[in-house]
């Protein structure tokens, strides 16, 4: 397949949103221009598994216009923007295998499309390119110069790996780096996931109970954003530094079984599995809404869910109506709101993070990627931080665009940091 797109006539609206999702990414923008000289990517074949969007597709177009051979397809089966997939193919010539709402096997398809390329650089959303790569191609591993993972949850996945011994290639952690997750997590996933929530339902958040599942940068985003929206935010954590922070932060800490018969709203960000169960489904409210923000449609378990409802009725785009039965012979059978099937409620019910936050996750994602192309001895297997300098110059650049200017160290300064004799 040269690409597998829905709708190629799309292409012209596509363009057009890639375009205006580029004037908010000045950092990005800025690397591209330094790709253009350098070629780091020259004569390289690039695999790219990320959500298909129009911040997406300026990542991919700077990683072009470095010299690489770039095939991309989606990292989840809902999250593509399919105007945006066919302005890949037909006005950037890159190669595009995504659809939203494709099947898991189309999912997988797809991927499987990149790997016959026989990549030696790879990005990754959630892992499944690499993790694919190990199980049924290891053939193409020892020519696999590197590659960069996204998300938390894909992170957790590939250092689990690396312990259990079964990563044979090495992967840079962009999730890890500050300059993604302290504003792509935290002020991205806060703004999209409830801009998702509210494109989904019309709901009032004001004077509403918002339980959030996870109190990490995520978490910790999506919380501050729905208190500012008006509601009463509950946090639910299984780590008690982060459940005294979330404390500390003023929300309400308890159990998820405590939690869920108070919400009106339920959302998970912890990248773990079953979080939301049989019974917390039978002990919520009528009308409550359920959603989730982590990677994989793992955290509410509907297999539970439907166990003990009835069929679920598409009510509204992206949410479906489960009609719970009552617990004993008596009472009335209550409603259960769940969003986008699961999965990611801020890509699937609406745009994704917003592309100036983007702009520094793509531009570490970008720079990443060229820093291990560029290695004069290829890196060893394992998983790698990206370098302090290269997340201080994303985060210069990104203050340059905004037009803000930090003092600097006097030398002065910068002696009395490095000495030790002088004290009290």
């Amino acid at each position: 397949m040269e690409h597998d797109v829905k709708d190629i006539s799309l292409a012209g609206e596509g363009k057009r949103r890639i375009e205006w999702a580029e004037r908010d990414m000045p950092v990005l923008r800025s690397v591209r221009a330094q790709f253009e000289k350098e070629q780091p990517f020259k004569g390289k074949t690039l695999a790219a598994v990320l959500h298909v969007t129009a911040e997406t597709a300026n990542l991919v177009r700077t990683l072009k216009a470095g010299g690489a051979n770039v095939f991309l397809a989606a990292s989840n089966p809902l999250s593509t923007q399919d105007d945006v997939a066919a302005s890949l193919v037909q006005e950037y010539g890159i190669p595009t295998f995504a659809i939203k709402g494709e099947s898991k096997e189309v999912f997988f398809k797809h991927i499987e499309a990149l790997i016959a390329q026989k990549p030696v650089l790879t990005m990754d959303d959630g892992a499944d390119l690499v993790t694919t790569i190990h199980q049924s191609h290891p053939e193409l591993l020892p020519n696999i110069l590197g590659g960069t993972e996204e998300t938390t949850t894909g992170v957790i996945r590939l250092r689990a790996m690396h312990k259990a011994g079964a990563l044979k290639m090495p992967i840079v952690a962009v999730n890890d780096a500050k300059t993604k997750n302290l504003f792509d997590n935290r002020y991205g996933t806060g703004q999209s996931t409830l801009d998702g929530i509210i494109r989904a339902t019309d709901v009032l958040l004001a004077g509403k109970t918002f339980v959030v599942a996870g109190y990490g940068w995520c978490g910790k985003g999506l919380a501050m954003r729905a208190k500012g929206m008006g509601a009463g935010v509950v946090v639910t954590e299984i780590d008690p530094i982060k459940a005294l922070e979330a404390a500390m932060d003023g929300f309400y800490v308890t159990t998820m079984d405590n939690a869920a018969t108070v919400g009106d709203i339920f959302c998970t960000v912890t990248g773990n599995i079953n979080v939301l169960v049989e019974r917390h489904f039978k002990v919520m409210k009528d009308g409550a809404i359920v959603c989730n923000a982590g990677h994989f449609d793992v955290e509410i378990n509907l297999d539970d869910l439907k166990k003990i409802s009835s069929a679920p009725k598409v009510v509204r785009e992206n949410v479906e109506e489960y009609m719970v039965s009552p617990s004993t012979g008596s009472g009335q059978p209550k409603r259960i709101y769940v969003l986008a099937e699961g999965r990611l409620v801020n890509l699937a019910a609406a745009e994704g993070h917003p592309a100036s936050v983007m702009d520094m996750s793509f531009a570490t994602q970008a720079l990443g990627s060229a820093w291990m192309a560029t290695q004069k001895t290829p890196l060893a297997a394992g998983v790698y931080d990206i370098p302090v300098e290269m997340e201080q110059r994303i985060a210069q650049l990104k203050l340059s665009s905004m037009g803000t200017t930090i003092d600097e160290l006097s030398d002065e300064q910068k002696k009395y940091l490095a000495s030790w004799q002088e004290g009290t």
